[in-house]
């Protein structure tokens, strides 16, 4: 020890050498500097300078030890603590905490850990909304003109068609009240919605109870069902029947317009075998205007569903047609066995309701000694609303009112001023998330809505020679519309004490899985369990709505032919017929993937189906094409002053939101042939 202090004082004293050995060299360094010159001032002597100097510290020996007193126990940021067992109470609470393996805090004060039993539980985001509007429109305006002979034809006023099917229209709105519905993806106004079917269809029963179950219009057909067969039974033109027509055993045969069955080799020459073949093959009619639409929705897929809330179920279809076709011949005319009063217009509304269950793959397993239930969870939350909306608006316009003069020629010629083809396709399927519990905070309403409304004006003139094959019919109109629902089987089943315990649970963030799920057989063979909480409301909703409107009214006369003496056996086929208008919709919602719905609330489980068909018989007659102006076109010209004082802004209004039944086509020429 000694020998260490000796070492030390003789280091400080070596230290305190070199400190003074530079500060003589500083010294010297300024020095070196040119000193005071004669007439400077006078340096007071240094040597002679004594500073007075006294000390009253104590010399003692030198120890290189450190002497140290803690303050008062404090951790960072907390308060001090002078009194009380503070560092004892401190061991014994970390000691209990070590036990309980719980994670510590790097700050604060220690009277601030919270002791508890589990951490927290931890939630995961679940699946969001899907929302999709599809709206497909088809508008066509092909009204022709033709005359094959050297004489001049007025051409017709084809307007009073488009003023026909506006009427058509309107006399359909009886059979179709859930065409009027306003698109939505919010859930005020889906249950506006629901409540608006609902009235009706309250209605509806209450006048079924009532023992009226039309809706009071002379129709062929005017058919309304609240609550209709499910499975097995389907209505066609408001008759139930086992079988579902067959759109192929009535498809009319579109002659000319027929699609090839081998397509055309253009490096195939052309020729001609008869030349004596003389014939005309006419055909204005063959339009083909196709809706179809299909919705397969899975939405979230659970084995087991549980609604706090209410739940709204509303299934709906209204089908309806309307058309005319009333022909007209000339009295010499002879018509052959094809003629329209043979081969008459066909429509049909068909409507099908389904329900079926999903048939899953079990997990438990029967060969174990004793059932594997689950003991873990897995939670995923959404805060408020979500909605699953499908809405689909399909729209057909044509008009093909032909004008046509013909005649032979001696040789082969076919003319086609129809077979026009209108198609609109929309096919939707949603995938969800799978779960094994679902529970909805909230209202569930799930709305499936088709509405189908089928025009065909095809009032015909036609005049030709004796022996003539004329086809002047022979339409199909189709609304076919099903719903397929798959879900709960039985009735809903009362809510267990368990799930409310449940979604308690899950508001706490309590890790702990209640014990109830643990012993439900719906989860036998699961490990763990998958859950979806929905704080809000949940709505399935698909709505759609498809309108096909055509005008095929042909006037067609065939003139005598110049050259009598080359077309004595000429063969003349007219076709102003032969139109379909088809309208497929299909939806297939999956609420459930299990036998298991637990609810809490207040069901309300309703269906409708609406059928109706009129057959209108016009006689309105074809008039000559006016070359005056029309009174609102004699105003728009008006050479009134434009300064004057009732002079206002001109305004041209298309219609409001798809206002295609209210358009015009840019060629006011049409397409014209002379």
């Amino acid at each position: 020890m000694h020998i260490e202090k000796i070492s030390e004082i003789i280091a400080h004293f070596i230290g305190l050498f070199e400190m003074t050995t530079d500060e003589m060299r500083l010294r010297t360094n300024y020095a070196e500097g040119a000193g005071p010159g004669a007439d400077g001032p006078a340096l007071p002597d240094q040597d002679a300078y004594t500073a007075a100097f006294s000390s009253d510290l104590q010399l003692r020996d030198y120890d290189p030890g450190v002497i140290y007193k803690s303050g008062s126990y404090d951790i960072e940021y907390g308060p001090a603590r002078h009194l009380g067992r503070v560092f004892e109470d401190s061991l014994e609470k970390l000691a209990a905490i070590a036990a309980k393996d719980i994670p510590l805090p790097h700050f604060g004060d220690p009277t601030d850990i919270a002791l508890t039993d589990e951490p927290e539980l931890t939630v995961f985001a679940g699946p969001g909304s899907a929302i999709s509007h599809a709206i497909q429109v088809n508008v066509l305006y092909d009204d022709d003109y033709l005359d094959m002979t050297s004489s001049v034809h007025a051409p017709r006023d084809t307007s009073f068609v488009i003023e026909q099917l506006a009427d058509f229209s309107t006399k359909a709105e009886i059979f179709t009240p859930f065409a009027s519905l306003h698109r939505t993806d919010t859930y005020d106004g889906a249950l506006k919605i629901a409540e608006d079917l609902e009235s009706y269809i309250q209605n509806a029963q209450n006048t079924e109870d009532s023992g009226t179950t039309s809706l009071g219009t002379d129709a062929t057909h005017n058919f309304v069902r609240v609550d209709p067969e499910v499975n097995d039974t389907v209505y066609v033109n408001g008759k139930a029947e086992t079988d579902i027509p067959v759109l192929d055993d009535f498809l009319p045969d579109r002659g000319l317009a027929k699609l090839q069955e081998e397509p055309y080799d253009n490096n195939t020459s052309v020729e001609q075998t008869d030349p004596t073949g003389n014939s005309l093959d006419v055909t204005a009619g063959a339009n083909l205007l196709v809706n179809v639409a299909s919705v397969i929705n899975t939405g979230v897929i659970a084995s087991v569903t549980a609604v706090m809330g209410n739940y709204h179920q509303v299934d709906a279809i209204s089908q309806t047609f309307v058309y005319s076709d009333h022909d007209e011949f000339a009295s010499a005319l002879h018509a052959s066995g094809h003629s329209a009063e043979e081969a008459g217009t066909v429509a049909k509304n068909i409507a099908l309701f389904e329900h079926s269950t999903f048939e899953a793959s079990s997990h438990a397993d029967t060969d174990a000694a004793e059932p594997t239930f689950p003991s873990s969870w897995r939670v995923s939350v959404i805060d408020g609303d979500v909605s699953f909306v499908q809405w689909i608006e399909q729209y057909h316009f044509v008009s093909d009112n032909d004008t046509m003069t013909v005649t032979t020629s001696g040789s082969e010629t076919t003319v086609l001023t129809g077979g026009n083809t209108s198609i609109n396709f929309s096919s939707f399927f949603g995938m969800g998330m799978q779960y094994d519990l679902v529970i909805i905070g909230g209202n569930v309403l799930d709305i499936n809505s088709i509405t189908q409304i089928s025009l065909l004006y095809d009032n015909d003139w036609v005049l030709a020679e004796d022996g003539a094959d004329i086809q002047t019919g022979n339409n199909l109109i189709w609304n076919f519309a099903s719903i397929h629902n798959v879900g709960t089987d039985s009735p809903f089943a009362a809510m267990p004490d368990y799930i409310v315990e449940t979604q308690k649970a899950i508001e706490d963030r309590d890790p702990n899985m209640p014990e109830g799920l643990s012993f439900d057989v719906n989860f036998q063979g699961y490990a763990g369990l998958n859950v979806l909480y929905i704080t809000g409301n949940l709505y399935d909703m698909t709505i759609i709505k498809q309108v096909s409107i055509l005008g095929d009214s042909d006037d067609v006369t065939q003139a005598a032919s110049a050259i009598l003496d080359i077309n004595p056996d000429a063969t003349v086929t007219i076709d102003t017929g032969s139109n379909a208008v088809i309208n497929i919709a299909e939806i297939v919602d999956y609420d459930s993937f299990g036998q298991t719905t637990y609810l809490a609330g207040q069901l309300y489980s309703d269906a409708i189906l609406i059928q109706g068909g009129l057959v209108e018989h016009d006689t309105t007659e074809p008039q000559p094409a006016d070359d005056r102006l029309a009174n609102e076109v004699i105003a728009f010209l008006d050479n009134d002053d434009p300064g004057g004082s009732d002079s206002a802004d001109g305004v041209i209004n298309a219609g409001h939101d798809f206002s295609w039944s209210s358009a015009h086509p840019a060629d006011v020429m049409q397409a014209m042939v002379a």
